[in-house]
């Protein structure tokens, strides 16, 4: 079995991430300058110590009383008290800082990855994308509030020793600044080995965790044909080659950190040797070559801490590329300021000041009659899956609004392509699709108003773990308990979740309350009443239930779309006699397209589709079928069709 490796996605680059920090950081220049304040007031305290014990030492040789003593031990005393006090309010600023920051990155992350086009992520696999949104975010945000106190605290330490080794006598820190040049020719070698290792490793746990996903989601078929010896061949290569860049790293840091230890040897030889010989003179006394030789020490940790957090901002600035990369790929930022609150001074999910917290429109208690609707256009539609053959040729549609079209055809002749180009979810290879005017992909793209002019509902859904009524709020988070109750009896759905053990509170999903096929597409169904979109397009979403489930939900498929402008992909023919038009496709062609009576009675292919099926009883399927990998999935993947 060959396969072909993903596109992955774009990372970015150094001036797109530096804009996007900006963004994140608009309006927090006051904080940040507080926790520089506190840090420089936290390393000078720092100094008391080496000051302290050259006082000592300087006491003892001269043979003074023990009360002169009573000076450096209170030094010491109080500049502990004060370092505690100042340690912690720089902690609580900084983190003030970072967890805002670092949140709302994650934010953007899932927020662009959520907006990508289905095209685009199948393209770059989705083990990448996941690999952005949580190991490469986990790294920022673990670098941001940690390395980046650690950093600054460091500098600043080391500045402050600096200045008071030039207090004591600037020979002295003319000795310690000996070691400098070898820790700048190190950082700069570090620096440059360990960016395209550290970059090219996340590109590798990508690839990896796509090689994973991949082997995971596609398992009963590689046991059923027996693959699985060369996926896991697949798999195994690509954890050797993530490995070979951890190896790389760390004999890279084993070599940055031996030179490091070196550069320490230098500087504290030259600063013994500087105080031999004024000690030696008599230009210092031995209490200052003391605290020379302490304040040098002292470096050792801040020296390492500060070049040693490269290795986590390296890895970090690394993952914050790739997290850039999937938001330049996402809506445009919309510029308003950052309030302090992860994703800025927006409203979540929508515009401020609209009466709501989510940012949608109020609505009342009871389910939404529905919009007017609004008009769809399809001009000149070819598309095609990465790079394969068209599987869609020249479509061309007009639907007015509030009109609604029914869309038929056998396995393979674009239906289900067509409705998640009409829903936004990919863009045309060439054409458009609009609705008012406006493409599609841009709507689906612009949250959260795009997300409410038009909704795609297909087979396939998704409970969370969680209780029947959050699932629902997934859809309007301000939804009332009425709102949820009219939505369930709109859809047919409000006998049996009163019968659940505790109703609408009862919990859902993986490993608690099961429910049947039928039931969660009824829920489904209800969500897009909560939603209340202008434009419903549904790809065989009551595929799934039996003779009386199938007219329970045709039923609930009839209330979603009343009203609204309707695009419906039919499994079952009796879905097209509330049509006002019928499009039937083969091959990725329109072949007929009109009034439901008309093409019956024109004894095109139409005609003999309805034949076939009345001939069945009216219980057959208009050929659209499903294919490998359980009920109800889809597998569009380079070079097939429509399923």
């Amino acid at each position: 079995m060959t396969t072909s490796a993903p596109t992955l996605l774009p990372v970015a680059t150094g001036r797109q991430t530096r804009a996007h920090l900006r963004r994140v950081l608009r309006g927090r220049g006051p904080l940040l300058a507080a926790v520089l304040a506190a840090l420089v007031v936290d390393s000078a305290l720092a100094l008391a110590a080496p000051v302290a014990t050259g006082r000592i030492t300087q006491a003892i040789a001269d043979d003074r009383a023990p009360s002169a003593l009573v000076g450096p031990v209170l030094l010491v005393a109080c500049a502990a008290a004060a370092a505690a006090l100042t340690g912690w309010a720089a902690a609580v600023l900084l983190a003030r800082l970072v967890l805002p920051v670092t949140g709302r990155l994650r934010e953007d992350a899932v927020a662009a990855a959520l907006a990508l086009p289905v095209d685009v992520v199948e393209a770059g696999g989705t083990g990448d994308l996941v690999a952005r949104v949580s190991g490469d975010a986990d790294r920022v945000t673990t670098a941001a509030s940690g390395a980046l106190g650690d950093f600054a605290s460091a500098a600043l330490a080391i500045a402050a020793t600096l200045v008071g080794l030039a207090a004591l006598d600037w020979r002295f820190a003319l000795a310690g600044l000996l070691a400098v040049p070898i820790q700048a020719h190190t950082l700069r070698w570090y620096l440059r080995t360990s960016r395209p290792i550290y970059a090219d490793g996340r590109t590798a746990d990508g690839r990896r965790a796509s090689a994973l996903l991949s082997a995971f989601t596609a398992l009963p078929t590689l046991r059923a044909l027996r693959l699985g010896a060369s996926r896991r061949a697949h798999v195994e290569a690509a954890s050797e080659q993530a490995m070979t860049y951890e190896f790389r790293a760390t004999r890279a840091a084993t070599r940055f950190y031996g030179r490091l230890n070196v550069a320490e040897f230098i500087g504290l030889a030259a600063i013994l040797l500087v105080a031999f010989v004024l000690v030696r003179s008599g230009t210092a006394d031995i209490g200052a070559a003391t605290t020379a030789a302490l304040f040098f020490v002292g470096l050792f940790d801040p020296v390492n801490t500060m070049l040693g957090t490269f290795d986590s901002v390296q890895q970090a600035g690394a993952g914050l590329a790739r997290i850039v990369g999937v938001a330049t790929l996402g809506p445009p930022d919309d510029g308003r300021p950052d309030d302090g609150r992860p994703g800025g001074g927006r409203t979540e999910g929508g515009r401020p000041g609209d009466g709501r917290q989510d940012g949608r429109p109020d609505r009342t208690a009871t389910v939404p009659s529905g919009p007017a609707g609004a008009p769809l256009a399809v001009r000149g539609v070819h598309h095609r899956y990465r790079g394969g053959p068209d599987v869609l040729h020249g479509i061309d549609l007009d639907l007015p609004a509030g009109r609604h079209l029914a869309v038929v055809g056998a396995t393979g002749s674009g239906k289900s392509t067509l409705a998640t180009l009409i829903a936004g979810l990919r863009p045309p290879h060439t054409g458009h699709v609009s609705l008012g005017g406006v493409a599609t992909a841009d709507l689906a793209a612009a949250a959260p108003d795009g997300r409410r002019r038009i909704v795609l509902v297909t087979q396939e859904h998704h409970l969370f773990r969680g209780t029947l009524t959050d699932n629902l709020r997934l859809a309007r988070r301000s939804a009332s308990t009425e709102d949820i109750a009219s939505a369930l009896a709109a859809v047919g759905a409000a006998d049996w979740v009163a019968a659940l053990p505790d109703g609408a509170d009862t919990v859902v999903g993986t490993g608690a309350t099961e429910l049947t096929a039928g039931q969660v597409q009824q829920l489904a169904l209800a969500r897009v009443l909560l939603l209340d979109p202008e434009v419903v397009v549904l790809d065989e979403a009551t595929a799934e239930g039996g003779s009386d489930a199938a007219r329970t939900l045709d039923r609930a498929a009839r209330t979603v779309t009343e009203g609204r402008t309707a695009v419906v992909v039919a499994h079952r023919l009796s879905q097209t006699a509330t049509a006002d038009t019928v499009l039937v496709m083969d091959h990725g062609r329109v072949v007929e397209h009109g009034d439901g009576d008309e093409l019956r009675s024109s004894g095109g292919v139409f005609a003999d589709l309805w034949a076939a099926w009345s001939s069945g009883g009216g219980t057959g399927r208009t050929g659209s079928g499903r294919c490998k990998g359980g009920p109800g999935r889809r597998d569009q993947g380079p070079g097939r069709t429509d399923t």
